[in-house]
């Protein structure tokens, strides 16, 4: 899915929203997806446009993300980035725990 991809497609509109709204730069969103482990699903509940999908995450710096996006002409598309929840952050612990 996304290791097929190209590079990153960014919205102002949405980068800007993703510092406003979570202080999340676009250099922590496009790092989480080079490092490991990187758990990837369909978000089939938001998909109804187009496939969205979300990502959990670890920056650089260890701040772990989690990050809806879509994939367009073989670009990741960022739609919103946040620190992960509590049960995200177990679900990824758990992941982590098992590479």
């Amino acid at each position: 899915m996304i290791f097929d991809s190209t590079g990153f497609d960014w919205d102002d509109g949405n980068s800007d929203k993703n510092w406003d709204k979570h202080q999340v730069t676009k250099t922590e969103c496009e790092g989480i997806f080079f490092n490991q482990p990187l758990l990837t699903q369909k978000d089939i509940g938001h998909s109804q446009v187009e496939k969205r999908f979300y990502a959990l995450g670890i920056t650089n710096s260890q701040r772990e993300l989690f990050i809806a996006f879509v994939l367009r002409k073989r670009k990741v598309r960022v739609i919103s980035a946040r620190n992960m929840s509590r049960k995200e952050r177990s679900i990824y612990a758990k992941a982590n725990s098992e590479v």
